[in-house]
């Protein structure tokens, strides 16, 4: 792969690969801008096929960091953090503390928390390193588990959709296709459980979706299965890129509204959405729970405040589509415009402040 090539087609501030070798440490930190501020995003833990395919997935989730924040109002950039291995075989202190001196080693321009295979119990050992970490357990003085936040902010984003589509935002005796019900998609299918969501489930994990469809009396279908499952709404809340020029045609839907990172396999599928008439809610904006209940840790972290902040989805998602129907333009496009716009806006003041130090100098 073509690294600077990729760097600088997404704008990308910095990349950085790190090893260890006494632990066996291999991971690539993305900072895709630290306009807003510094760049906050997860450390995902993944046993990747290649380096290709985890730069790949890093540069695509940092750059989704940078757009989560920037439209939800947070004083935050985009970056993230890959570690390559299976966490179930090799992670272990050595190595998380390696990483945390590297995450150092960037002095504040990147923040982690956690992410798909790491824990607010990783984030206790990266600490040990860097006080560069956020998403600590409450018993540390964090906000812990940013699982829940991001389920809750899904469930503000599905009423916000639905009100859109439908005229109400009254979910109960609506049918949603979970896909994927780890630890966010799991929590999504209870709460729409607890407001009279039927709900159908898919995971690559036989144990979880057993666990869900004892507790929350979901229909369970294979993995493949539910891109043709009749629902109102499908929830993408697995790994991104679900919806491309083969799953799109095969979707029996109305709304997708999940919380899976870069649901869209190419920007094409965006307008394919549209030309199926169903109504997309862009992933960047409905998962932003996580990432907003965590910075709320900055003030001192109030659980109350968080859920007010966590509830706003409803209002952003609804001024995207507002934006998107003013402008003549799909959900998608709207959302990356309120991003890019805020973004620019920021980066003005910063070269007209610079341009002011300098004459005053």
């Amino acid at each position: 792969m073509r690294v600077f090539e990729t760097i600088r087609s997404d704008e990308h501030e910095e990349i950085l690969f790190g090893q260890d070798p006494v632990s066996g440490l291999r991971t690539i930190v993305a900072i895709h801008s630290t306009t807003l501020g510094p760049a906050l995003g997860g450390t995902r833990f993944f046993p990747y096929a290649n380096e290709d395919d985890a730069l790949v997935d890093v540069v695509r989730l940092s750059k989704g960091m940078t757009y989560k924040a920037a439209v939800a109002g947070l004083n935050l950039g985009g970056g993230k953090g890959v570690i390559i291995g299976d966490p179930s075989q090799v992670k272990n202190e050595p190595l998380l503390r390696a990483y945390g001196r590297i995450i150092e080693s960037l002095g504040g321009r990147y923040i982690t928390a956690e992410d798909v295979g790491t824990t607010t119990d990783d984030m206790i050992m990266i600490r040990r390193e860097t006080k560069h970490v956020a998403g600590m357990p409450t018993t540390h003085g964090g906000s812990g588990d940013p699982s829940p936040a991001t389920a809750r902010g899904v469930l503000a984003a599905m009423r916000a959709t639905a009100m859109q589509a439908w005229g109400t935002d009254d979910l109960a005796g609506k049918t949603v296709a979970v896909q994927g019900v780890g630890k966010v998609g799991g929590d999504v299918v209870r709460r729409l459980s607890a407001v009279g969501v039927k709900t159908v489930v898919t995971d690559v994990n036989q144990q979880a979706v057993s666990a869900i469809a004892e507790s929350c009396g979901s229909t369970v279908v294979d993995a493949d299965e539910i891109y043709d499952t009749d629902a109102d709404i499908f929830a993408p809340c697995a790994m991104g890129a679900s919806l491309n020029e083969s799953t799109i045609p095969r979707l029996r839907c109305e709304l997708i509204v999940g919380s899976a990172n870069n649901q869209l396999a190419s920007a094409d599928d965006a307008q394919r959405l549209i030309n199926r008439n169903i109504l997309y809610a862009p992933d960047f904006v409905v998962n932003a729970g996580g990432i907003i209940n965590i910075a709320e840790e900055a003030p001192g972290y109030s659980e109350d405040r968080a859920i007010l902040a966590v509830d706003r989805i409803y209002d952003t998602l609804t001024r995207v589509f507002a934006t998107a129907k003013d402008r003549g333009i799909g959900p998608s496009e709207a959302a990356n415009a309120i991003a890019e716009e805020r973004i620019a806006m920021a980066k003005q003041q910063t070269l007209s402040d610079r341009t002011q130090e300098v004459r005053s100098a």
